[in-house]
């Protein structure tokens, strides 16, 4: 499968939210959440929003992104890959993709995803997909909108 990535636009809107429904019993409501709405335009007008389309111009997944302070802490906010998408690669070229944007100097990288007793830790693969990627795993963060456990992974760039 050819994956290309590319910075979203608004009008990748609608694939955001066909996205977000494939993973709502994950992360709870967020199709109808004019808040997820808003964050979405948000990423896509300061350009920390990028999209994986395949072959056709299908969306297979997206990523919102972010950064702050000095040095800067890098945050993946949200990340989805279609289901028939998850295993091509989509998900480590949107990443990566993310991380040259943001830059290669000395930075941390977070993202919060499943902690090790929720479901989608599993089914999902989203723990072992970080690890892959360098991440580790850190403390304990809030629970999800759904209840579920959560936690910090980091990666640290730069540093000797």
């Amino acid at each position: 499968m050819t994956v290309t990535v590319r910075p979203a636009r608004p009008a990748d809107l609608p694939g955001f939210l066909a996205l977000a429904a494939e993973v709502e019993h994950w992360f709870g409501p967020m199709v109808d959440d004019p808040g997820f709405h808003r964050a979405v335009g948000r990423s896509i007008e300061r350009g920390r929003a990028s999209v994986a389309v395949g072959e056709g111009g299908a969306l297979l997944g997206g990523l919102l992104y972010g950064s702050e302070g000095a040095p800067p802490v890098h945050h993946l906010h949200w990340l989805v890959v279609a289901e028939p998408a998850r295993g091509t690669g989509a998900g480590r070229a949107l990443v990566e993709d993310a991380l040259r944007r943001l830059g290669d100097g000395p930075a941390t990288v977070e993202v919060v995803t499943f902690g090790p007793d929720h479901p989608g830790a599993t089914a999902g693969g989203a723990r072992v997909f970080y690890e892959r990627l360098g991440f580790t795993p850190a403390e304990p963060a809030p629970p999800g909108p759904e209840g579920g456990s959560r936690q910090v992974y980091r990666l640290w760039r730069g540093r000797a």
